[in-house]
């Protein structure tokens, strides 16, 4: 099995529109657009169309894996919690004989609508390419191995695979993340002191392969 894929909070939320609709929760990330296309027109629908990009894990009991919960004052009787409305695949509060509940496993509980994984901790990295002296800034994920933010990169660098990535003057291990790359994450020092962390970022230098001069 190969390795997960990682995002960004702000990469799911360009997903944003019922014809292109991710969400995340509890650390997984979603893509729901084959959903909204099945139930187009569905009024249950509009609690995942005002939620399409955002983060919605105070839907769900983290502990259960499954959609939170609360006694109807009304019944006594234990029913889904939806402060946002009733959406897909959640049952009415009471029977109803035109519930149609033969859609097999719920959505939230479908892994054919899982991308990958909501990055725990996101964090800014400088890459400076020595041969045109072009800097940029990128946001990664902290899970992510070099290779994975080589992938990222690539957009500004059609190339960069042909460049050997340093930090500090050392190699980097390209199967490893920043930080078993012992690449320092000081974001939380930069808050603290109000630093422009852009200014401050610790850079990795990429090195041509065909000029690896010390720098």
């Amino acid at each position: 099995m190969g390795r997960p894929k990682y995002f960004t909070p702000s990469e799911v939320a360009v997903h944003n529109t019922v014809d292109d609709l991710w969400v995340s929760f509890l650390g997984k990330v979603y893509d729901l657009t084959p959903l909204c296309e099945k139930y187009t027109g569905d009024v249950l629908l509009k609690p995942i169309i005002q939620s399409a990009g955002k983060d919605i894990s105070h839907w769900f009991n983290a502990k259960l894996k499954d959609i939170r919960t609360h006694v109807d004052p009304l019944t006594g009787c234990v029913i889904p919690y939806c402060p946002n409305g009733r959406f897909v695949h959640i049952p009415p509060p009471y029977p109803d004989s035109f519930w149609a509940n033969d859609f097999g496993r719920p959505w939230w509980k479908d892994e054919g609508y899982l991308v990958g994984i909501l990055s725990k901790k996101t964090r800014s990295v400088k890459i400076i390419n020595t041969l045109t002296s072009q800097e940029q800034v990128i946001e990664v994920c902290s899970e992510e191995i070099m290779t994975e933010i080589l992938d990222r990169y690539i957009k500004y660098n059609a190339h960069a695979g042909s460049y050997t990535w340093k930090y500090d003057g050392r190699n980097l291990v390209m199967t490893d993340t920043l930080e078993d790359n012992k690449i320092p994450d000081e974001d939380q020092e930069f808050y603290k002191l109000s630093m422009n962390d852009d200014t401050f970022l610790q850079a990795i230098h990429l090195y041509f392969n065909d000029d690896l001069t010390e720098a």
